[in-house]
């Protein structure tokens, strides 16, 4: 399974854009999607592709489709965290609130106001690949997602306590890979940026 962030956008670093419509790549992030898509010829073949149905996952799945011969399918489990009221606001505001320091350090108890829970995305995430690996058993496939939700995934592949999930990092248009083998995941790379995607295997 690998897991695609989306590329930068206007707001990257900068607000919670969550599931509010009308995100699109910049025209960096057209650049690293472009970039991610000819990596992933490296490892082909490749299954199916699925995307969150966010117009940022969408434009950045489009050249990897191409690049792989495949139509992408939109997966609505892929889809980001729902923010609720904190979505659109920026970071700056954000990290000043007393429940920011939750967010980061104890994110298993915490519900955005109006929104879902870290637990329940985690939930959602890692059922949605778990289903989507069944469907295509011993199978390359490509997902492209949001950040915290592919955290929150391999937070769980790794077997880390939710509650670690930000010290990983994953950066606009970094590959993560995980061999999904009876049931027992086994992950190979996290925010890979630029090595040949096509050395990853156990050791």
């Amino acid at each position: 399974m690998l897991l695609v962030r989306h590329g930068q956008t206007a707001t990257t670093g900068s607000v919670l854009p969550g599931r509010a419509s009308g995100l699109h790549l910049s025209s960096a992030g057209e650049a690293q999607a472009h970039s991610a898509a000819q990596r992933l010829t490296t490892i082909a073949p490749v299954a199916a592709i699925y995307v969150s149905p966010m117009e940022r996952t969408k434009e950045t799945a489009a050249p990897i489709g191409r690049a792989l011969g495949i139509r992408p399918k939109v997966e609505r489990g892929l889809i980001e965290c729902d923010f609720g009221d904190w979505t659109g606001r920026k970071l700056a505001t954000l990290t000043k609130l007393a429940e920011w320091r939750t967010v980061q350090s104890t994110p298993s108890v915490f519900r955005f106001p109006g929104g879902e829970s870290f637990v329940e995305m985690q939930v959602r995430m890692v059922q949605t690949i778990e289903r989507l690996a069944a469907r295509h058993p011993g199978a390359r496939v490509v997902v492209v997602s949001h950040a915290d939700p592919i955290k929150a995934y391999l937070a769980h592949a790794a077997g880390t306590h939710l509650d670690h999930f930000q010290r990983l990092v994953v950066s606009p248009c970094s590959i993560s890979s995980v061999l999904l083998s009876d049931g027992h995941p086994v992950v190979l790379t996290v925010n890979s940026t630029g090595d040949d995607l096509s050395t990853l295997r156990p050791s």
